[in-house]
């Protein structure tokens, strides 16, 4: 029998179910995702099968970290404004707190060799993570010809020709969306879950009517939207106008909003784009240092994408102006974290009541299956980058026919590093063991090697 009115959550029971998805969310998006729907789908029963993969389709339209999104979506189904906010915030802080804490160590006793070890063993797995995203997401994304097509484009374009992330995304944009109408089959987006639901909604606390305040009400959309705008972009304003727009805060503040906009596809989409930027356009850091950021997302709790504020932390301590290095690079951690994350709220709170218009719109989702599709390409342009600088100690650019390449000296070539990337490839592809297995592996392996001298 069909639920009548929808059920309250309790907001403090919510709030603790909230903080402990956030102290298990590890692994990636995929990892999180799966912890939110053991507990809130299959424990809990607050929700189900289909109305939380219905938020999850959703959330993957939207740029910015889907799993944090998802978070942020349920929370507001079940306890309003509040709840989203809760989710949300909760789902973000043991991850900013912990690589905080790993960026000032990173900073202070970089050069000891125990942790110069514990980040040459973290390169290697990264690498073989960061291929085995592209390995799943290809297997879901790619399942006709025009988009292995638009994939391949993606990666040539990126890697070859250098052109922005967000150039891609709107070029597999465009394509999707015309696709969709002339070969809909082709374009046809991922459907999640598509077998039986294993707990209905019919059967979970909120029930199958949607409650009152998840209805569509341009009202509240408006209102709560543009107090989230003020609060993104009033500060980046005056952070513009008090201290210019070449000042390191104001270009931190600045690409990291841009991000928020442009980034669809996920974290190893995200990750694409800012390794571009950030390392080749403003040097705020380098390759090798932007892997072990990477290896820091992936052992943390919280979104992978927190990687971003390990960037802002790096450029502001080495461009710290009349301030002290670690004050500096605190704010450029915590600007990071604001800019990325805040814009996150405003799509949820802004798009969810009319969730239904969206997902009905074959050629809107046409344009998201060619973004997964060129998301790819993005992504293994990524791990191949990673593995040119992680694995050689020396590149050298060439130009041909318009076209840039780093080709690798093969004698800079960095043996200890390229066994220990094999066997983290084994790990992950022929024995499938848990990223979390493969990180700590691999970094007792980089201890162990630098404690001897073998790198």
């Amino acid at each position: 029998m069909p639920r009548g009115a929808p059920e309250s959550v309790d907001f403090n029971e919510a709030a603790r179910v909230w903080a402990r998805v956030a102290a298990l969310s590890f692994g990636g998006p995929a990892g999180q995702i799966a912890v939110m729907h053991r507990i809130l789908v299959e424990e809990k029963r607050w929700i189900g099968e289909e109305r939380f993969l219905h938020a999850l389709n959703y959330c993957m339209l939207l740029p910015g970290p889907e799993a944090q999104q998802l978070a942020i979506y349920i929370g507001w189904l079940l306890n309003r404004t509040r709840g989203g906010l809760v989710a949300g915030i909760l789902f973000v802080l043991p991850g900013f707190f912990a690589i905080l804490a790993l960026s000032y160590v990173y900073v202070l006793l970089g050069r000891v060799p125990a942790v110069e070890g514990l980040f040459f063993g973290l390169k290697a797995a990264v690498l073989a993570i960061v291929l085995q995203a592209a390995v799943r997401i290809s297997s879901r994304s790619m399942r006709s010809l025009p988009l292995r097509a638009t994939a391949l484009a993606a990666f040539i374009a990126i890697f070859l020709f250098r052109l922005p992330f967000p150039l891609i995304v709107l070029g597999a944009a465009a394509i999707g969306f015309a696709g969709s109408l002339l070969a809909p089959v082709s374009f046809k987006p991922v459907v999640h879950g598509g077998g039986p639901a294993a707990v209905h909604d019919r059967d979970t606390l909120l029930g199958e009517m949607l409650p009152e305040h998840a209805k569509p009400n341009l009202c509240w959309s408006l209102t709560i939207s543009g107090i989230l705008l003020l609060l993104w972009l009033v500060p980046l304003a005056a952070l513009v106008a008090l201290l210019g727009p070449s000042d390191v805060f104001s270009r931190i503040g600045i690409f990291f909003s841009q991000m928020a906009v442009v980034t669809f596809g996920g974290a190893y989409a995200v990750l694409a784009y800012v390794a571009q930027e950030a390392v080749q356009t403003y040097h705020w850091l380098t390759a090798r240092e932007m892997l072990d950021g990477l290896g820091m997302a992936e052992t943390t709790p919280g979104p992978l994408i927190m990687v971003t504020q390990f960037v802002g932390f790096l450029a502001a301590y080495r461009d710290s102006g009349a301030l002290n290095p670690l004050v500096a690079a605190t704010l450029g951690a915590v600007l990071t974290t604001w800019v990325t994350f805040t814009p996150c709220f405003l799509w949820i709170f802004l798009g969810a009541p009319f969730v239904e218009r969206l997902r009905g719109n074959e050629a809107l989702a046409g344009a998201l299956a060619a973004i997964s599709a060129a998301v790819v390409g993005v992504i293994v342009n990524l791990a191949l980058w990673f593995a040119l600088h992680a694995l050689f100690g020396r590149l050298e650019e060439k130009r041909i026919a318009g076209m840039t390449l780093d080709v690798p000296l093969w004698e800079s070539v960095n043996v200890a590093a390229l066994i220990l990337t094999f066997a983290a490839g084994l790990l992950v592809f022929r024995w499938k063991m848990p990223v979390l297995q493969v990180l700590g592996i691999c970094a007792a392996a980089g201890v162990a090697l630098r404690l001897i001298g073998a790198v």
